[in-house]
């Protein structure tokens, strides 16, 4: 039986930042919390959230007729212990109708370490037919800071300036932040446009402020 994997103490004690930590571990908890409620507060779920196979997890996201709830405990759990089997699963949860599934798999994604996340988040951003469901992947793209980050965020935020009454104002504030964050270059011109947008404009402005000036 395959057990999942404990970090190194040593190494936590390295890199920890407390105020990452608890806010690490709230997020998990809520998310717990929530699937204990949609499973009915069941014996099944308080099997799944404690199994240490990570085997016996793996099946779970294969087998037929399982429900949600589990599915997703399973692909988070695997996801945050860094087994690539989570991967598919947290892709398609990342493009979820329900934000808190998005958020919980852009949470264990940013975790996981797969080299295909930043692909998979980036074609998630910039599909255009599913923009409503884009903020968690722009924003799990912020946290990312991979070499397809910036590209996406200019192209969705491009695509989002260039619509008069664009719906998706929060899609385009997340990109707005998340490339001052990233404090690329090739941001500069796309948030000089977003200026030009009062919802956007002071976040743009802040944005701006990070980012080195051309030389």
């Amino acid at each position: 039986m395959a057990e999942v994997e404990q970090s190194d103490p040593e190494q936590d004690v390295e890199q920890s930042d407390p105020e990452q930590d608890a806010e690490r571990a709230a997020l998990e908890q809520a998310v717990f919390a929530r699937l204990r409620r949609e499973s009915g507060h069941s014996d099944a779920f308080a099997y799944l959230v404690t199994a240490g196979d990570r085997d016996e997890l793996g099946r779970v996201l294969t087998a037929p007729g399982q429900p949600l709830w589990a599915r997703e405990l399973a692909a988070f759990r695997l996801g945050v212990a860094g087994d690539p089997r989570a991967f598919e699963s947290l892709v398609l949860f990342l493009n979820h109708r329900e934000p808190a599934r998005c958020a919980s798999a852009a949470h264990a994604l940013a975790r996981l370490g797969d080299p295909r996340t930043a692909r998979a988040a980036a074609a998630l951003a910039t599909n255009e037919l599913r923009v409503a469901y884009a903020l968690h992947p722009v924003r799990l793209l912020t946290d990312l800071r991979a070499p397809e980050s910036v590209p996406a965020l200019v192209t969705t935020l491009e695509r989002r300036l260039r619509r008069p009454h664009d719906p998706y104002g929060k899609v385009a504030l997340a990109c707005v932040e998340g490339l001052g964050a990233l404090g690329d270059r090739r941001a500069r011109p796309v948030l000089e446009q977003a200026l030009g947008h009062p919802p956007l404009a002071a976040a743009a402005a802040g944005a701006l402020a990070r980012i080195p000036q051309q030389r």
